[in-house]
């Protein structure tokens, strides 16, 4: 199930959702094709990609600190491949401007950065002792999906749908698309199948749930405030 649009009306420019994009892509470009050598590509993974047993030293005093703590953050710029990076900044692209513009820029910044740190904090929850790299912008993008969900539930996404051999579109709320995107990521993390230097699913809910309950808060805060989303966005 592929989102193809949104119903919901951008407000503004989503400078930040965009300038995203353009910086994963640019790192993406650098990393895969103007690194020269095999070991230089492996060297910078290494320098920038978050390891959760270099954490752990870091943590426990048995390692640096900032060289162990600080690729939590650079590690959502790498991305494994052309299919992971174009797959992530799609999903980011669709659904990211209308939360910069329900959040505002500098908030949606800082909410990303944050719920891309604690999707990587539950990963190396899971496996604190994995020498396999992470890497990619999925917990952050997750955490973008979350906060959609309880600030546009019911915005209709156009999605493209495998039957069988064909492919088709269809028109859907996005709480549907979502919590079913969400129930494929509990049920492979629950099946382990992250295992052997897959995909990270726990990331993927953790920073789902974190941009949901972020999410709810703000609104919740904003509604007091006696503000409508339309209001928010016409205030940034």
């Amino acid at each position: 199930m592929i989102p193809l649009r949104d119903s919901t009306e951008r407000r503004g420019i989503p400078f930040f959702a965009w300038s995203l994009v353009i910086g994963n892509v640019v790192v993406f470009v650098h990393q895969h094709f103007l690194l020269d050598a095999r070991t230089e590509q492996v060297a910078f993974v290494a320098s920038f990609a978050a390891v959760p047993a270099e954490i752990t030293a870091a943590l426990t005093g048995q390692g640096p600190f900032v060289e162990g703590l600080l690729p939590v953050v650079t590690s959502m710029f790498l991305h494994a491949g052309f299919l992971h990076l174009i797959g992530n900044m799609w999903f980011l692209w669709i659904f990211g401007d209308n939360v910069e513009g329900a959040l505002g820029h500098f908030r949606f910044l800082l909410f990303y950065l944050g719920t891309g740190v604690f999707a990587t904090t539950v990963h190396f929850l899971t496996e604190p002792g994995s020498q396999i790299p992470l890497v990619g912008a999925s917990g952050a993008i997750a955490g973008v999906m979350g906060a959609y969900l309880v600030q546009f539930p019911t915005s209709r996404v156009t999605v493209l749908l495998p039957l069988v051999i064909i492919w088709t579109t269809v028109q859907l709320p996005a709480f549907v698309m979502l919590l079913y995107w969400l129930t494929i990521q509990v049920v492979n993390g629950m099946a382990g199948a992250s295992g052997g230097g897959g995909v990270a699913w726990w990331a993927h809910v953790g920073g789902f749930v974190a941009g949901a309950a972020l999410g709810r808060l703000l609104d919740r805060r904003q509604r007091r405030g006696g503000l409508t989303a339309r209001a928010r966005w016409r205030r940034y």
